[in-house]
Formats: structure tokens, sequence, C-alpha cells
């Protein structure tokens, strides 16, 4: 009887031990599991230059800071979405989500890009980090996305009252037919003719153009003081050679910019035609603090030269607030938890003070006013005045 007892209470015992070790496996698989991050940029096509900063800034990141954070490792899932179509990119975020099982989205090269995917990101309930696309309305399209990189409107309004308060008393815009040439489009005209200056025309080229010259005699014809420009990171050099070429420099119209125009990552191939070009930006390699200085030199060092740009910056933002996130909830990344760590989050980037609006889930941060010029045999942005706390003007 007593043998029969005995028995029976080690069965028990062994059949608890079983049921708990059943129990503690998928606790112990799910803190092992690593965090995957879907990382989708153009790596190839006419933008591929964004997608490399891209990719370079978020494996500087890791390399500095590790791939784990909170107990969790961080996986990036780069994919190549070739930066021009939409269908692609979606196509993309839905793989990543269903099929791969990420738990974040991160990157997005262009606008209609970003667009696309935010659908996915609010079905799946998962943050969506755009580091790059800039059209004010993107944040609005899903409440899982959060900006690391900047707004167009936000970067433009600055230069407009700028230019007002320093003599030019007209311009014609220039702008990319999408989204942020718009948003930049509206948000100078808005600026500059309620601060006295005249807008004499409005000029939208197409996105990918490679002969700017029947839209530039248009500007030589009007003949105004200046040129506002923006067209999208590599696109720059072209509008810039063929300004020169078309004899507008030398017709007295001064030229102005937003700094995707004059991108460091191309400074090297716009060369000369950079001279004393003032722009706008969060963002140049020339901002002057330690840090950045740092952050310069190892991703040359990292990538055979490379010059970070802005895009860089606003990737390598992205992993910063993704890793105190995680921090924040103790490895857990369920969607919802997350998105509530990122939100009214802020820090010291290398391009200055950095902050998540809490209610626009958008950035809020400083914009330089840049002139350029050449230090030693190349030609950078620096830095010669700026305004604090920019947020998007709400286009």
């Amino acid at each position: 009887m007593m043998s029969e007892m005995i028995d029976t209470r080690r069965r028990h015992l062994v059949l608890a031990g079983t049921a708990l070790a059943a129990m503690g496996a998928p606790l112990v698989a799910r803190a092992a599991d690593a965090l995957k991050v879907g990382l989708i940029v153009p790596m190839s096509g006419p933008f591929a230059s964004t997608g490399r900063q891209i990719e370079a800034a978020v494996k500087l990141y890791q390399q500095k800071f590790g791939d784990s954070v909170a107990g969790r490792k961080v996986e990036i899932l780069l994919k190549d979405d070739g930066g021009v179509s939409p269908d692609v990119t979606k196509r993309l975020a839905q793989e990543l989500v269903a099929r791969d099982k990420a738990q974040v989205l991160m990157g997005f090269g262009l606008t209609p890009l970003a667009l696309a995917a935010a659908p996915i990101a609010t079905q799946a309930k998962v943050p969506m980090i755009v580091t790059a696309a800039a059209t004010s309305i993107i944040p609005q399209r899903s409440p899982y996305i959060v900006r690391t990189g900047f707004t167009l409107a936000q970067v433009t309004s600055p230069l407009a009252s700028w230019a007002a308060k320093n003599g030019i008393k007209s311009v014609v815009t220039f702008v990319s037919d999408y989204g942020p040439g718009l948003d930049a489009e509206k948000v100078f005209v808005k600026t500059f003719s309620e601060a006295g200056g005249k807008v004499m025309e409005s000029v939208r080229v197409p996105l990918r153009n490679p002969d700017y010259a029947p839209f530039l005699q248009r500007v030589k014809d009007a003949k105004p003081q200046a040129l506002f420009v923006f067209v999208p990171s590599g696109e720059g050099a072209a509008v810039l050679k063929q300004f020169t070429e078309r004899g507008l420099a030398a017709a007295g119209i001064r030229l102005i910019c937003t700094g995707d125009v004059l991108d460091d990552d191309l400074m090297a191939g716009i060369g000369a035609a950079a001279k004393d070009v003032v722009s706008s930006h969060h963002y140049s390699a020339a901002h002057p603090s330690a840090a950045n200085k740092e952050y310069v030199d190892a991703m040359a060092k990292a990538n055979k030269g490379m010059r970070a740009n802005f895009h860089s910056v606003g990737a390598y933002d992205g992993m910063h607030l993704l890793y105190e996130s995680l921090k924040k909830t103790g490895g857990d990344a369920d969607g919802e938890k997350l998105l509530a760590a990122m939100k009214g989050m802020s820090w010291e980037s290398v391009r200055g003070p950095v902050s998540i609006d809490a209610a626009t889930r958008d950035i809020v941060q400083t914009v330089y006013m840049r002139k350029a010029e050449l230090r030693g045999s190349e030609f950078y942005n620096v830095e010669f005045d700026q305004v604090e706390k920019v947020r998007d003007p709400g286009v």
C-alpha cells in the first residue's frame, strides 16, 4: 500500500515537472527569439544612394551598440524595393510581416513607397519607422508610423523666411512634382509671400527628369532674383549643372534650395557648381559637434570613404529610437507597447537635439541654414544660422 502511494506521488511529480517544462519551454524560446526588423529601401535604381546610406547607418549603429538590446537580438531583414514602384514596396512589407514575422518595419526612401506600406503596418499592428520619406501627411496614414527623418515643409519654411529677410524680393519655385515637392512649394510660397516677397511662377518638373533645360529656360525668361529648388537626393547634381550651363547664374539669378539638392553623399560629384549656394536642412556632415565628427569618421571608415548624409542620420536615429523603446518595454516587442514607448522620446542626435511629438509621431528638430564652401579640396554645407525646435508646419 505504502509503495503504491510513493509510486503515485512520484508519477505526479514527474507529470508536474513535465508540465512545468512544457510551459517553460515556450517562455525560454520567446525570450531568445530575435526581434526582426524589415528594412525596405532602394538598394538599386535611381535612388540607390539613399538605400546605401540607410543600410550603412543601421550596420554602424549595431557595430557600436551591439545587435542585442533588453535581452533581444535585433535581426535586420534588408529588402530592396528599387525605389520606384509602390506595389513592390507593399508586397515586400506584406511578405516581411506575414512570412518572415517582422515585428517592426523601417526605411522607405520615397513618399509613394511609404504610403503603400502604411496599411500593412496598421493591419499587422507593427511600428513603422520612416527614416527618409518626407511628405507631411505620412504619419497620418497609419497610427503605427513614427518618423525619424524630416519633412520638406519643416526644412523649407526657415529658408523662405531667411530669403525674405536677406534682400530677396522675387523668386520662382522649382520642385519635383510629387508629395514632398508640392509641400515645399506650398510652404515656400506661403511663408515668402507673407514676409512681403513675390513668387513670380511655380515650376513643377517630373520626379525623374534627365533634362531640366526647358524648365530652367522658363525661369531665366522670368528673371527672378532667386530660384528656389527642391529635387530628391540624387537629382541635385543635374539641376545645378544645367542651372550653370543654361546661363542662369551668369544672368544674376541666385539659387537657394533645400538640403536634398546638396546631398552630402553627392557633393563630390556636384563640385564647384555648389559654391556659395545657400540651403536649409536638418543635417550636414560639417555639423561641428563632437558626436557628429565621430559619426562622420566612423561612416567613412566603415564604407570606403562614404560621406554621411541626412538619410543615414534618419536611419541611425531610427535604430536609436527602436533600441531605447525596447529598453523601456523590457524587450517586449508588442506593437502597441513599442509605439507608446516611442511617443514623446527625446535625445541628443548627431544632428543636434531631437524629439518625437507624442501627438503627431513626427520629429521635432533644429533646422540649419548652410552655405556650400570649400573645405580643403572638397565642398561642404557649412552651417551659419539655425532655428530650434522646428515642427512640421502642417501643410
